[in-house]
């Protein structure tokens, strides 16, 4: 039994290679009678795919309806600044600052907003008659309640630093709030005024000539999101047909029986019926559309399409002679383990970014679609895609025509005719034989591969610059992972084109230089009249420009020369003297008084600051936000700070970047705790590196390219994984379990048998993104580049970098080469035996 063994090998190493050869050849045997099972129920395969989609189509157009609430999309779910907001909300309502300057604290609310702005070198406080006209026109609208509540001015001249006098402005700002709060009606009738309030500014800017008006209303951002998916729609299209023609050409040959141009196209239509499917299910589960959703059709179709291809490549590798049954069951034994592997990685990342962790609900939305999409992708290749493989193979075997489906005439009947029939008719191998070894050499990619990109890419002379590319890769990758930023900033999920933008980008130029009110909200008893506590506030509220009944209140007991250094005195004085003044009345909302008895307390209060800033706005108000947060914790004073903004941005890094963390844990763990159960360690080895490689390279170059990490960006991060796993599995387990004296000859049999379909696949998924570069919104800018990278650094891999670097390193193939010579021994020994004992058969061999 001694040749069970390799000298040195442990019983435990051939243990876990048995029960790996075991598991391949179950999930084989398995994927081999499900390639029969379909080839004998073709029509039944084929109509239970179509049923479904009819039948889920229609919920598409019945019950679409679209998310209204961005912040429920894009801000963190579960963040501290919505409690903060709960919490000032509670102690400060909002319908008792009505009529304050920053009744926006809570919730920004119904409103307008208009900046006029002046030709260059031009001073707009010089147009007071037209800012005027403008503001009694706004005035004027009857749909609802109005209050001017300030303005702002941009592009400041102030000539004397310590006078502080404005010389001249570029631009001034100002804000409509209209009060619709606790009430349907109210806010209806508010949507109605913004709809009004926008057309007002487009026809006043017509009257006006000599400054320019951007306006802006809180369901902006909201109209703004869902306009590119109306912008998309047209160039989806166009999308759909190149991937169609690119499929339908590149599964064409020469050789008109065996080209399988209507597979190709057939392949990419399989993926968008399952897609349409995804989509109503979606929307029968009480769904809402959102843009963001615009990533799954290319998401779903480069993953389908592999699939596709590799079924394509699989039919190719089988024996031409045996019954076409036979043959797709063979090709569904050959493909299918290995595009389940993939399609379960699918499910895994994308599960997991649907879970409670993610903290982004679109995030949470796209990943729950992506896995319905992914199952349902996953059902209709192998049943519809699977029964036209099956029908077409049938043409094949009958000789019929892969396009006209008409018999394919003899040779002597086509010597008859003329060229150019001769040319659509022939099936190329009539000279030969029908049967012979490998009939499909003269596709076009694959004649590509063997006969030139093969022998040119394993060149000795070709390697060194192909480490010197590299290099250059990862050094451009790690300078971008070293500089990425989070996208908090909403206004990478709009249209590029539309009025928040333009309005956004007007505000960030002229009005960047102070941050958002931010309220300062006191939620414990304090002892105003107390000296230290009256010191610790004003160190608070140092670097600030603070809007604060307390300073005013204090500077107005100094000029009156009265004292209140107790309780009683400073409360009796703060009511009965200092709120009754005029200028004083409106800090009557920012205390909250309780009463016991005759005695009066200061249960609550809150101020007003406003820190300086940069052009970089955002960046600085987090800084600002995570600066007074731990002092709150710190210092005797309990307080609180809140904008509407920070709950965009608290924690906006960590929130998003989570899911693809979580993915990329996944599929590390999947592939660690598989490393024994797989076709061969070393795959899941080089796998894990190659992924690696891909993903940090696309998180790199996408952050030079000015992508930053947004929703949009991570879910494309979190289809890198999976898009990367697909296209490298197959090639590397190929290289590893392949048999031939060299490791270069191994990389070439695996590029032959793969290379194929990897480049049908990138080649038509990259072109299929070419028509998002033409949607003006920033949304499909971020999916166009992300998704770019994701197929060109996916293709340099595949066929450039792990090419070159598997002929370096593990595994050898050196015992290949060994058992080889020792068989080749045994068969000269067994000839040479029978050449002693019948001489005469020698010569009949």
């Amino acid at each position: 039994m001694c040749f069970l063994r390799r000298p040195g090998a442990s019983a435990s190493w051939i243990g876990w290679r048995m029960l790996r050869q075991v598991i391949r050849r179950g999930l084989q045997s398995f994927c081999h009678r499900l390639g029969l099972c379909v080839s004998r129920h073709p029509v039944f395969f084929l109509t239970v795919p179509a049923v479904l989609t009819i039948i889920f189509g229609f919920s598409v157009l019945n019950r679409f309806q679209p998310e209204s609430d961005l912040e429920r999309l894009v801000a963190p779910s579960h963040s501290l600044a919505k409690i903060e907001r709960s919490l000032a909300g509670s102690l400060f309502p909002l319908d008792q600052s009505k009529s304050q300057l920053y009744s926006d604290l809570h919730t920004p609310g119904r409103y307008g907003r208009v900046i006029l702005l002046s030709p260059p070198g031009h001073n707009i406080l010089l147009q007071a008659e037209g800012i005027l006209q403008t503001h009694r026109a706004v005035l004027e609208m009857k749909d609802g309640r109005s209050t001017f509540i300030g303005h702002q001015l941009g592009g400041v001249d102030v000539p004397n630093s310590k006078d502080q006098r404005v010389k001249s402005a570029r631009a001034i700002q100002i804000t409509y709030y209209l009060q619709t709060y606790g009430s349907a009606t109210q806010d209806l009738i508010g949507e109605k005024w913004e709809s009004e309030f926008c057309k007002l500014m487009r026809k006043l800017q017509e009257e006006h000539q000599d400054f320019q008006l951007f306006s802006l209303a809180s369901f902006s951002l909201w109209r703004d999101f869902h306009k590119t998916s109306i912008l998309a729609r047209s160039k989806i299209l166009v999308s759909l047909m190149l991937i169609l023609t690119t499929a339908t050409l590149s599964s064409s040959m020469k050789d008109c029986l065996r080209s399988k141009p209507f597979l190709g196209l057939l392949g990419v239509l399989t993926v968008c019926i399952s897609s349409v499917t995804a989509a109503g299910i979606f929307f029968i589960t009480d769904g809402k559309y959102n843009s963001t959703l615009l990533g799954i059709p290319f998401f779903a179709m480069g993953h389908g399409t592999k699939g596709v291809f590799e079924l394509l490549s699989g039919w190719r590798r089988t024996r031409e002679n045996l019954p076409f049954k036979d043959r797709v069951a063979d090709a569904y034994s050959d493909v299918m383990v290995t595009y389940t592997m993939t399609s379960s990685l699918y499910f895994v990342t994308f599960g997991m970014g649907a879970s409670p962790f993610t903290n982004i609900e679109a995030v949470k939305v796209f990943c729950q679609n992506m896995c319905v999409s992914i199952l349902l992708n996953y059902f209709y290749i192998f049943s519809f895609f699977g029964s036209c493989l099956v029908f077409a193979g049938q043409l094949e075997q009958n000789r019929y025509h892969s396009i006209f489906c008409c018999k394919i005439p003899s040779a002597e009947y086509l010597d008859r005719k003329p060229v150019w029939f001769q040319t659509v008719m022939s099936d190329g191998h009539q000279q030969t034989s029908h049967h012979e070894t490998n009939p499909y050499q003269n596709h076009f990619i694959q004649h590509f591969l063997r006969e030139h990109y093969n022998e040119w890419i394993t060149n000795i002379y070709v390697k060194p610059f192909v480490v010197i590319l590299y290099l250059i890769y990862a050094s451009f990758s790690f300078m971008g992972c070293l500089q990425i930023s989070d996208g908090a900033n909403i206004i990478s999920l709009l249209a590029s084109d539309s009025p928040s933008v333009s309005y956004a980008i007007l505000q960030q130029e002229y009005f960047s230089n102070y941050s958002p009110v931010i309220g300062f909200y006191v939620y414990e008893p304090l002892e105003y009249w107390n000296g230290t506590v009256q010191e610790d506030l004003r160190r608070l509220c140092s670097g600030f420009t603070a809007v604060s009944w307390v300073e005013q209140y204090y500077q107005f007991l100094k000029v009156s020369n009265i004292s209140a250094s107790n309780k009683s005195d400073f409360i009796s004085v703060l009511q009965n003297s200092f709120l009754k003044k005029p200028e004083f009345q409106h800090f009557r909302n920012d205390i909250i008084f309780s009463k016991a008895g005759d005695e009066s307390n200061i249960i609550a209060s809150r101020l007003y600051l406003v820190a300086r800033t940069s052009r970089d706005k955002q960046k600085e108000v987090i800084q600002v936000l995570d600066k007074l947060r731990p002092l709150s914790l710190a210092k005797s004073i309990r307080f609180i700070v809140f904008n509407p903004s920070f709950v965009f941005m608290d924690h906006y890094g960590l929130s998003v970047t989570m899911p693809v963390l979580i993915a990329g844990f996944g599929v590390l763990l999947m592939l660690i705790l598989t490393f024994f159960l797989v076709i061969h360690p070393l795959g899941n080895f080089w796998l894990i590196l190659s992924v690696t490689s891909i993903e940090l390279g696309v998180l790199g170059l996408m952050t030079l390219w000015n992508v930053d990490m947004d929703c949009i960006s991570i879910l494309c991060l979190i289809y890198t994984l999976n898009f990367s796993i697909d296209h490298c599995a197959p090639l590397l387990y190929t290289f590893v379990l392949a048999t031939e004296h060299t490791r270069t000859q191994c990389i070439k049999s695996s590029l032959q048998e793969h290379g194929t379909a990897i480049l049908q696949n990138v080649t038509s998924f990259i072109i299929g993104l070419v028509p998002l570069l033409f949607v003006p919104s920033n949304l499909t800018f971020t999916l166009f580049k992300c998704l770019l990278l994701t197929g060109s650094c996916t293709l340099l891999h595949c066929f450039v970098i792990l090419p070159v670097f598997l002929t370096f390193f593990p595994p050898s193939k050196k015992h290949h080469k060994k058992k080889k010579r020792a068989k080749r021994k045994e068969r000269e020994e067994i000839e040479c035996i029978e050449i002693q004992e019948n001489p005469d058969h020698v010569t009949t061999v």
